[in-house]
């Protein structure tokens, strides 16, 4: 054994481009895939990406024979390199075909790829296709016992519903994953699911139970001394101290939360920009319009240069 060891070839880089004219049929395409893997781990993703194509084509060209494991694998590739480029739609809809795959082959890897697939969707703002994926997956962990992995599952179609507008549907994937991370004693993700539920109440217009889950969400993130998720639960919480009435409260914490993001290093001015619209909306009211109209020229000074920055991108 140890001989054998000894006298095993090192397959280098360049041995595999000069196997590249040699070769036909399926070890050229695994070879293609496989400069493609080594090249994708330099960083080199153009390059990268049109070997996996290369890879695909010749599967494809194979027939049912490699529509498998090999056409999958190619695919995942393609996404993979296409996520790096940050062309998210196009990256989704290569995984998603891979992970079609390895479904009706029944691969252990599919839920794993599934699971980047609907993290991807997400990114790239396609929210029904997020809760049709992630459901499939939070099913599978749940038959597996993975209540954790259900539990992330849940969290994010709870997000995205709540993109979708769908606040009670969001609310129901957030207790739903609550729960599960309760069940293990997962606090701050307990946390987390408190104040997106809070979140989610306060677009309801339901004032109490928003200020009854940011209190608890700040509870944890303050003894857990989890600066960021602090502030934008207490934002949540200004939210429905607005909506109770409780406006002079609301303002004092809105300018905890004002004075606390604006500290911040790299600024947030989205986040800024959100707290002082909340303000100014309060000054009007309570009758300080001038405050107000005086926040409103400031924010649209900022908004077009964050408008004319996401039109540059």
């Amino acid at each position: 054994m140890v001989g054998e060891e000894e006298n095993e070839e090192i397959i280098t880089e360049e041995m595999l481009w000069e196997r590249i004219p040699q070769t036909n049929g399926i070890e050229r395409a695994n070879t293609y895939y496989e400069l493609s893997a080594r090249i994708y781990a330099r960083g080199q993703y153009d390059e990268a990406l049109a070997l996996a194509e290369s890879a695909r084509d010749i599967y494809t060209e194979l027939g049912s024979g490699h529509a498998g494991e090999e056409l999958a694998q190619a695919y995942s590739a393609i996404g993979f390199n296409l996520n790096q480029l940050k062309r998210i739609d196009e990256a989704a809809t290569a995984m998603s075909q891979a992970v079609d795959l390895l479904r009706k082959n029944k691969s252990p890897i599919a839920l794993e790829l599934a699971c980047t697939l609907g993290e991807w969707w997400y990114s790239s703002k396609k929210y029904d296709q997020v809760v049709a994926t992630m459901n499939e997956c939070a099913q599978e962990h749940l038959v597996d016992g993975n209540e954790l992995g259900a539990a992330s599952d849940l969290h994010l179609i709870g997000c995205a519903y709540r993109e979708l507008e769908n606040y009670q549907a969001a609310i129901e994937s957030f207790e739903e994953a609550r729960a599960l991370y309760k069940k293990h004693k997962e606090v701050i993700h307990v946390a987390r699911c408190d104040q997106k539920i809070a979140s989610c109440y306060n677009k309801l217009g339901e004032g109490e139970k928003a200020l009854d889950k940011s209190r608890i969400a700040l509870d944890v993130f303050e003894t857990a001394h989890d600066h960021r998720r602090q502030i934008i639960t207490l934002f949540e919480y200004a939210k429905a101290l607005d909506l109770l009435g409780e406006f002079e409260e609301a303002l004092s914490t809105l300018d905890q939360v004002l004075t606390t993001a604006s500290d911040d290093e790299p600024k947030d001015f989205e986040f800024i920009v959100d707290i002082e619209t909340q303000i100014g909306e309060i000054l009007r009211k309570t009758g300080r319009d001038e405050e107000a109209l005086e926040i409103e020229r400031r924010l649209n000074s900022v908004r077009s240069i964050l408008t004319d920055e996401e039109g540059s991108n």
